[in-house]
């Protein structure tokens, strides 16, 4: 279907001015004092932030990039009061089945960009024709070019309304098929619970309760135990085969959650930060790309940049700074517990549309079998050997595989 007239094409393009200035703050950076901390315990190493300021002023190019992320078919619309950025990108062959895929934070679009030719021209890639998909890809609202933000209310599950009317509304889809990890696998999974007869399925790589940073839990499965003092499924629900999945949930909420609290309650004061220091927004999010799936990577810079090159680093940190989203896309946050999600329907299992659950050894939380085969239809179930939290940039083989798969059983 064409799009809709209210939608225009887009171009990226930073103006030379805020380059310049982004650029002078960046020479002006004053580093902290760092002392006892070659391990990263205190925090984000200041050491390896000199490194990646250094490499940001003196060998990033910023407009290289922008040309690359232009190569992409890039649409903005006024949709719901938000000023919508999306990627749009028709697949090759015959029926093409349409598939809304998503990031989270502190993602951007451009983590998902390795996955996008293999999604929507497969026979160039190694597979078949009919695994074909026209791929549509939002910047959350309030994140990246989906700016500036200036209502409230925004987080997963109203994502999800928003990109309801972009797939059925705007674009004309009768039926769309959804995938995503972090945010995105909350506001996918929130397609398959709310919109069940529109959506033709759900690929989800971090299957969290929807009722997540939420004090009171609607949504959970009869039956299974929570632990009450972390908020997920008890130590007990995990079987052999499980083992060392509820530590790895218990190590990052006791060592790693610090970062969602501030966002929660009080973002609006990290955005003065963030938003006046592009050093600040990349030691921001840096700092915990770092830790999230440090156990199977290897301790260490070296090994982290196998996963994450310099360039990623610093692009991420650049389009949340050259967008000023470093607030807003924080806000997400505070709308999740402030503006709280309620449940469309009591059904278990609470996404009946058709899922498929991926399981990545680095994720930062991994339920049971007991309560993931009770909260989703669940259609297909992997546990990998490889990749982590953000898989569709470490592991972007393994997540086209799982979803050609599992879409191929839908067509």
């Amino acid at each position: 279907m064409p799009l809709d007239q209210s939608a225009t094409r887009y171009e990226i393009h930073i103006p030379q001015a805020q380059l310049d200035d982004l650029m002078a703050r960046l020479k002006r950076t004053r580093f902290p004092n760092d002392y006892a901390n070659d391990d990263w315990r205190y925090g984000y190493n200041t050491a390896y932030h000199r490194e990646l300021i250094d490499y940001w002023i003196n060998e990033y190019d910023w407009r290289d990039v922008e040309r690359r992320m232009n190569e992409l078919p890039h649409y903005k619309i006024d949709l719901m009061g938000v000023p919508l950025h999306f990627i749009h990108v028709k697949g090759k062959g015959k029926n093409p089945m349409p598939l809304l895929i998503h990031h989270g934070w502190p993602w951007t679009f451009w983590d998902l960009r390795k996955v996008i030719g293999p999604l929507t021209d497969p026979v160039a890639h190694g597979g078949r024709e009919e695994d074909s998909f026209d791929v549509v890809l939002i910047s959350l609202p309030g994140y990246g070019f989906s700016s500036p933000l200036n209502t409230t209310g925004w987080n997963f599950w109203k994502t999800a309304d928003l990109e309801n009317a972009l797939m059925k509304d705007v674009l004309g889809y009768e039926k769309y098929a959804t995938a995503g990890g972090d945010w995105g696998a909350l506001v996918a999974q929130q397609h398959g619970h709310k919109y069940e007869k529109d959506v033709i399925g759900v690929y989800t790589h971090f299957p969290a309760q929807m009722s997540h940073y939420l004090p009171a839990h609607p949504d959970q499965p009869e039956g299974v135990k929570f632990d009450p003092i972390l908020g997920l499924p008890a130590a007990s629900e995990y079987s052999p085969e499980e083992a060392g999945w509820f530590e790895r949930g218990k190590l990052f909420v006791e060592r790693e959650s610090g970062y969602g609290e501030i966002q929660l309650t009080k973002p609006q004061t990290l955005a003065a930060l963030v938003a006046d220091s592009p050093a600040g927004q990349l030691a921001w999010i840096t700092e915990k790309r770092y830790f999230w799936g440090l156990a199977e990577r290897g301790v260490g810079t070296e090994a982290f940049e196998r996963v994450w090159p310099k360039e990623d680093l610093v692009t991420t940190a650049a389009v949340y700074f050259l967008t000023n989203t470093g607030g807003t896309s924080c806000r997400y946050y505070w709308e999740c517990r402030g503006n709280p999600w309620q449940p469309s329907h009591n059904r278990f299992p609470v996404v009946g549309a058709p899922t498929a659950v991926s399981i990545f050894p680095g994720e930062i939380y991994k339920p049971p079998m007991t309560w993931t085969e009770k909260y989703f239809n669940l259609k297909q179930y992997r546990v990998h050997d490889d990749g982590g939290h953000f898989a569709p940039l470490e592991v972007p083989h393994l997540f086209v595989d799982d979803v050609r798969t599992f879409f191929a059983t839908l067509r």
